[in-house]
């Protein structure tokens, strides 16, 4: 496998879905708003939120300490840049883009809570589609052109990472 790192977030996603689902109860229980709106809003149509852990490099302690294992399971992924839950309300469509020239990385996805069916939530990248299933990762090259819909009625949580080209 080129990204070994691969099976230790899919051996570990039950831990990683289950640390989210405490993010989402303590949010509504405790009426915070941990989920921060993707800041390219031109980029998107809909409602994209992220709970970040790092942001190019910053660890973003108190997320972090709310999430210990899977800040230690993204920790073991050389060249870490940025971590956390993307989450993707129903009908939201993220236009066509690419990454940033000054910072290429590859992305990584794995599936955590998607919407059945889940032909209906897709991502393509150049001329390949993907479509996410709970427990499995995949990587992209960040820099090519991608664009993402969730067509279903759910939202779609999964763990983003983004990490040096090695």
């Amino acid at each position: 496998m080129q990204f070994p790192f691969l099976d230790l977030l899919e051996g570990n996603w039950q831990d990683i879905k289950q640390e989210l689902d405490s993010v989402l109860f303590d949010e509504v229980k405790k009426d915070k708003d941990y989920f921060k709106p993707w800041p390219e809003k031109e980029i998107y149509q809909g409602k994209w939120d992220v709970f970040g852990l790092y942001a190019w490099d910053e660890k973003l302690e108190k997320n972090c300490e709310m999430c210990p294992k899977t800040t230690e399971l993204v920790e073991e992924i050389p060249g870490l840049k940025t971590a956390g839950f993307s989450a993707l309300a129903p009908q939201t469509h993220i236009k066509p883009h690419q990454g940033y020239e000054e910072n290429p990385v590859l992305r990584g996805h794995l599936g955590l809570i998607i919407p059945k069916p889940s032909a209906s939530c897709w991502l393509r990248v150049d001329d390949k589609k993907y479509t996410w299933e709970p427990g499995k990762a995949f990587v992209f090259d960040d820099h090519l052109w991608h664009e993402a819909h969730n067509e279903s009625n759910a939202w779609r949580f999964i763990l983003l990472f983004d990490f040096l080209r090695s």
